[in-house]
């Protein structure tokens, strides 16, 4: 080979070092099949790497030591004291001695039994924060985390400043992943009145809250990278959309992720033209319930290609997340002619099936 092309073809391998997409040119298709039957891999074509992609493949590793491997979704609500009804003097009493004989049933590790006295006891005065408080404490210790928030939820209504409401909530918000919304309570907690128990939750969960809070500024880094790439392309002419089209733009039987309520409105717009049911599912990357839902929600979509699968992680389209008011992941919206007709809120296998087979026919 002559010199000069020699030198030619230096230039030309430099160039694919420092921007191997060129590959992907078509008129060097003849060499791409030669480097490929060597081996060789094409690097995929730079603008075909989406933010969507990075946005979606990124992930958090968190110390789940306590998460609650089988959480009581399928236990029925506890009974909840009538804070209308007066309490009396023997009520107050017979409060008082119910809660003697579950602190009693507590120290001998008789919990089942320290609930039904918890029980009574606040039936019997509804309006003691504490006693829901302690009620919360046991569901703890019977690692029954939904139990135990309703409860705790219920002594700080009572009592804003309720330091054990705070506590066992946050530690029944750690034991569902809820990593954020356990800081924040057991905070609170600590700045009420800390012990240790308080500061060792403290040690596990902060770290992860604050994995959360990065991983959230990375995606927001991302999003307003892609939006600028985005409005940096030129826009296509708009046409009315068609039957055809419709059913084009909602891919069936695949999961849909939108990343803006732009995005979320188009498909909603399509599914209604063709009275398609959607599933609206928010989840995040950093929630545990949800990578254990992800993989059933694919093959319910594969099952049902006329029923509309759309996910949303609420931390890249945090518009979305906030028109329907997310207070927990995951969460799984129906939609008929967009109008919410039923939910499924928690990682709820059974119930999201149901509520399928319900409206999907």
């Amino acid at each position: 080979m002559e010199p000069e092309k020699i030198e030619d073809l230096k230039k030309f391998v430099d160039q694919c070092k420092i921007n191997p997409s060129i590959l992907n040119d078509p008129n060097l298709a003849f060499f791409t099949t030669y480097l490929q039957s060597l081996g060789a891999r094409i690097p995929v074509k730079t603008e075909d790497v989406t933010m969507e992609d990075d946005i979606v493949e990124s992930d958090i590793e968190f110390d789940e030591t306590g998460v609650a491997v089988n959480p009581d979704n399928d236990d029925p609500p506890q009974k909840m004291g009538d804070t209308s009804v007066e309490v009396t003097e023997e009520n107050l009493e017979a409060a008082q001695i119910s809660k003697s004989k579950a602190m009693d049933a507590i120290s001998e590790g008789k919990l089942d039994e320290a609930v039904e006295y918890l029980t009574e006891a606040i039936l019997l005065n509804p309006c003691s924060a504490i006693l829901y408080a302690s009620r919360a404490s046991v569901f703890v210790k019977m690692n029954k985390p939904k139990a135990a928030i309703r409860d705790a939820d219920a002594a700080l209504e009572i009592n804003p400043n309720s330091a054990k409401g705070n506590k066992y909530r946050g530690m029944a918000r750690a034991m569902l992943g809820q990593w954020e919304d356990a800081a924040k309570d057991l905070h609170v907690a600590s700045s009420l009145d800390f012990d240790e128990e308080i500061g060792l939750m403290l040690k596990k969960v902060t770290p992860n809250a604050r994995k959360i809070e990065d991983h959230r500024r990375k995606y927001e880094r991302l999003r307003k990278e892609r939006e600028l790439r985005k409005a940096e392309r030129p826009r296509p002419p708009q046409k009315k959309t068609s039957d055809q089209d419709a059913v084009s733009a909602l891919n069936e039987g695949h999961v849909l992720s939108v990343h803006s309520k732009t995005e979320s409105d188009t498909k909603f717009t399509a599914a209604s033209s063709l009275s398609r049911l959607v599933i609206l599912y928010f989840t995040a990357a950093w929630c545990g319930p949800c990578r254990f839902m992800s993989p059933l929600y694919q093959s319910l979509a594969e099952k049902h290609p006329k029923i509309v699968f759309v996910k949303v992680d609420i931390d890249e389209a945090r518009d979305v997340a906030a028109h329907w008011s997310i207070s927990s992941v995951p969460t799984f919206f129906f939609i008929k002619n967009g109008k919410e007709i039923d939910r499924v809120v928690g990682a709820d296998k059974a119930g999201l099936e149901t509520k399928i087979a319900q409206h999907g026919g």
